[in-house]
């Protein structure tokens, strides 16, 4: 009776923790209020027995005051003078001619100064961890943004001159825009002009049927645009924390669309949004049901003919585990694998991983132990704080001050169609990969044994982009450590979203390609972007060569499913699972 009651009393409590947490949680956007405390206590105790860091601050501090007042003197007689701190090459936000001018000039410079001052604050404090340096000096970079000149109407003079030249007009829309964003954010609505773009409408829109479908996926199989095609089918793996179609947008920027036409036969897994009743589902049957269950169907669908796998971001990392266990277990279907801003080490995950730590992925596993998911509002608010200038600051200057909108696009709009991720799946991925690293280091199962990259030896294409927040391209370029075959890699222009979608022509992008055989001696990627040389264009016809080349002569397209084999068309592209809310 005893051993009874102390069991119930430790779940009752175990549970009461977890209701607390989980709402704590959702008032904190799933971001853990501990984590940030103990690494502010960190640096300010290391800080306080540092007497020679604090008098290099009070020197620091001086020289920057004495700077601007040097600057001020030079300015008064010539006003051209140049600025005592320029902005970082990716801050626009003070590169107008109004900013140039008196008292203007002075807000933005010292503000910069600022900053600059408590960044030196933040860094380099002996004895501080470097995680938790890098959370206190993120952190304290993000308060300091919000009191930025350019964020308030009297110290904005872009501002105050549309403000005088429209008499007011563009606050009076941008409070119609802020209660117009706030009705739809309570009710649940896509933001403004979203609606604009319908999903089978006028984006998802490749000719296609629906092959196969589980409780987990949708196989969609693309109807041929050529007379003949390659042998080899395509298989793409999206991510499931997007929807499928950020690769078969519209018709001028789908890649699916764009393999079609040069002649592939093309499958693309839709992936359901989860529910409740999904809580249970982890990355063993993401991997099982997903990818190995597709390979399957197109097997069947196009027999005899190995294939090219394609995976993009959390996909591409599902797509590297399934191939890996492939290899182990001796199956050979894969020709080749591409991976798209997808990482296989989590060592150096970026600013990402200042959100993933013992105490953030415990608040994230409580929430979605209450819900059996982690809602899209729940995860938005960790990439956001990656980027608040641009996601959050930008755009209410833009749409709330200057009261303009900024035109919807097809990518804002896929951007605005957030899906949900189950329970047990991504507590596995948070604790599997970014925090244990089991991939890279040996240890992750799949199919209840432990897999290793190394063991692929079908020849790799990878992709990173120069400024992705997601999966930072030299996170990216550890693949060459892990895998033991031909790794062509290639980095282009643009972030996650928009280096992947980069169709040609595009005079703005560039990229650079380079092949590293399994015999060649590894580079470092700071000496990779060194010796590498810059190409103009899109990344794209530089992959459709490389899958030419290890592909076979035109043949006669393969039929649309294979009924003899239990894989009937069940309906039009772009299915049911995309349309899940």
């Amino acid at each position: 009776m005893e051993t009874k009651r102390t069991f119930t009393t430790e779940a009752a409590g175990s549970n009461l923790d977890r209701v607390v947490n989980a709402g704590l949680g959702r008032l904190t956007h799933g971001l853990s209020p501990a984590s940030l405390l103990f690494a502010y206590l960190d640096w300010l105790m290391h800080l306080a027995f540092s007497p020679g860091k604090q008098v290099q601050l009070g020197e620091k501090a001086v020289r920057k005051a004495l700077r601007l007042s040097l600057h001020l003197w030079d300015y008064a007689r010539d006003q051209a003078a140049s600025p005592c701190i320029e902005p970082l090459p990716q801050d626009r936000r003070f590169s107008g001619a109004d900013w140039q001018r008196w008292p203007y000039n002075l807000s933005w410079q010292s503000f910069l100064l600022l900053q600059q001052w408590w960044h030196n604050a933040t860094t380099g404090v002996q004895g501080v961890s470097r995680r938790h340096e890098d959370m206190v000096s993120f952190a304290t970079r993000q308060v300091l943004d919000i009191f930025s000149p350019y964020n308030f109407l009297w110290t904005n003079p872009e501002l105050l001159r549309a403000t005088v030249e429209q008499r007011g007009e563009n606050l009076a829309r941008g409070t119609m825009n802020l209660l117009d964003d706030w009705g739809r954010d309570v009710l649940g609505k896509k933001p403004a002009g979203a609606e604009a773009f319908e999903v089978g409408g006028n984006v998802a829109v490749t000719p296609g049927k629906v092959v196969f479908r589980n409780r987990l996926i949708e196989l969609i199989q693309y109807a041929p645009s050529t007379e003949s095609v390659r042998p080899e089918p395509v298989l793409i793996v999206p991510a499931w924390i997007m929807k499928y179609y950020i690769l078969d947008l519209s018709p001028h920027n789908s890649l699916v669309r764009h393999l079609v036409d040069h002649g592939h036969t093309v499958f693309m897994i839709a992936w359901k949004n989860p529910g409740p009743e999904d809580r249970d589902l982890g990355m063993e049957e993401y991997r099982a049901l997903g990818v190995q269950a597709a390979l399957d169907a197109v097997s069947a669908i196009v027999p005899g003919q190995k294939i090219h796998a394609a995976g993009y971001c959390l996909g591409g990392t599902l797509l590297t585990i399934a191939a890996a266990a492939m290899a182990r277990d001796g199956d050979e279907r894969l020709k080749s694998v591409t991976l798209m801003a997808a990482q296989a080490d989590f060592t150096e995950p970026g600013e990402l991983a200042l959100f993933i730590d013992e105490s953030q992925v415990m608040f994230l596993e409580n929430m979605m132990w209450d819900q059996g998911y982690l809602d899209a509002r729940q995860m938005a608010g960790a990439f956001q704080m990656l980027r608040t200038n641009d996601l959050v600051w930008s755009r209410y200057v833009h749409d709330y001050l200057m009261g303009n909108r900024r035109p919807m696009n097809d990518l804002m709009a896929w951007n605005a169609d957030a899906t949900r991720m189950p329970y047990r799946m991504h507590s596995d991925y948070l604790r599997r990969l970014f925090l244990n690293n089991d991939l890279a280091q040996g240890r992750f199962e799949a199919g209840g044994k432990p897999i290793a990259l190394g063991d692929i030896r079908a020849p790799l294409f990878v992709v990173g982009t120069e400024r992705d927040h997601v999966s930072p391209w030299r996170s990216v370029y550890k693949i060459h450590r892990l895998a033991d075959t031909d790794v062509t890699f290639v980095l282009t222009s643009g972030g996650h979203n928009a280096g992947v979608v980069n169709p040609p022509p595009s005079e703005r992008s560039s990229f650079r390609i380079a092949t590293k055989m399994e015999q060649d001696r590894h580079m470092d990627p700071d000496t990779w972007l060194e010796q590498i040389p810059l190409q103009k264009g899109s990344w794209w016809p530089a992959w459709l060569s490389w899958l030419g080349e290890l592909s076979g002569g035109p043949t006669a397209p393969s039929p649309m499913g294979r009924p003899e084999q239990g894989y009937n068309p069940l309906g039009d592209a772009p299915g049911t699972y995309v349309m899940g809310e």
